[in-house]
């Protein structure tokens, strides 16, 4: 299996569950890392809004899925691997993910928590049964992760075209859920480079209209406007399109942290205070903007986790490209 590890590196593969960090390497830490257990983890959690590409992926191909998880099992010399479903996710797959599981070491996990346990240390907090916060990251999952073991962490995609290229047939594409004002939202699969503006334009989505499109992700991903759509999509490959004439900006904000309210942990007094004080910003009958401005600055800067210094990102774009 050590040739396998190989064959990432020079596919060029990298995480699909919004980091973009190269697999190979992750697979060559833990693989290297010392200790007697060592734990993979699918993380299927997908709770971004707009994202729903890898639950299409465990219907349509969840062999394959399973498949990438016994080779990564054999490659890092793991004793164990842990499917981490969202609750919608078990029930509408897991009676075909234990048929392909059959009898290996693999365990479906029903998420208890919301997004954040979407979060690698959140999620190893959830499977080992504590309460559902993000971890210090003292040192990296690959040396310390579930139950303090070396941990190799990939989400549903990453393991479907980990077995693509044990098979010898990547192709260097990825999938995209496509939603919003569009005539054919669902998920497509492309080149993994192709630019947002080609890929509506092959799925028949190009609006026709005042437009602007949210990418990444479906809460904290990037507001562009028709002429930034010249570049790859990244994160988690979510394309929301927006009918500008039709989009009232502050009830779409005001969608955003209703989801950031919900799935705040409460950990940090930055991002559980930020984003409370954001909601009651927007609800006033005049918006103090700069008092949101300085609330966006604390979160980016200041919070414990990703969930509450991605939250600036939507907002800034929103507010500079579409309002102002």
């Amino acid at each position: 299996m050590e040739d396998i590890i190989k064959k990432i590196k020079e596919s060029g593969l990298k995480g699909r569950g919004g980091a973009d960090f190269p697999v190979y390497l992750k697979w060559t830490a833990v693989k290297e890392a010392a200790g007697k257990r060592k734990y993979v983890v699918c993380n299927g959690s997908e709770g971004e809004p707009g994202s729903f590409k890898d639950g299409f992926i465990l219907k349509s191909y969840p062999g394959e899925v399973i498949a990438g998880i016994k080779i990564a099992l054999k490659a890092v010399k793991s004793c164990v691997a842990y499917v981490y479903l969202r609750k919608d996710y078990y029930q509408k797959f897991g009676r075909i993910l234990k048929k392909n599981i059959k009898k290996e070491p693999i365990i479906l996990f029903k998420k208890p928590g919301g997004y954040l346990c979407g979060e690698e240390t959140t999620l190893f907090e959830s499977l080992e049964g504590k309460r559902h916060e993000p971890r210090n990251k003292v040192t990296y999952p690959t040396q310390k992760g579930l139950w303090d073991c070396p941990t190799l962490i990939n989400n549903v995609e990453t393991f479907y075209f980990v077995n693509q290229i044990a098979n010898g047939v990547y192709k260097k594409t990825r999938f995209y859920s496509l939603s919003g004002a569009i005539k054919h939202p669902g998920v497509y699969e492309f080149p993994e480079n192709l630019s947002i503006k080609r890929i509506l334009q092959k799925t028949d989505n190009f609006p026709g209209f005042d437009f602007f499109i949210q990418a990444g992700g479906g809460a904290s991903g990037r507001i562009l406007t028709p002429k930034e759509l010249n570049q790859p999509v990244g994160g988690v490959g979510a394309i929301i399109v927006y009918n500008t004439k039709e989009t009232k900006p502050v009830s779409l904000m005001k969608k955003w942290i209703k989801f950031f309210i919900n799935e705040n942990c409460g950990k940090c007094l930055p991002c559980r205070e930020g984003v409370y004080r954001l909601n009651e910003i927007l609800n006033r009958p005049e918006i103090d903007w700069k008092s949101l401005d300085d609330l966006l600055f604390v979160l980016e800067q200041a919070s414990f986790c990703p969930l509450g210094k991605s939250i600036a990102v939507p907002f800034r774009g929103l507010i500079k490209k579409v309002i102002s």
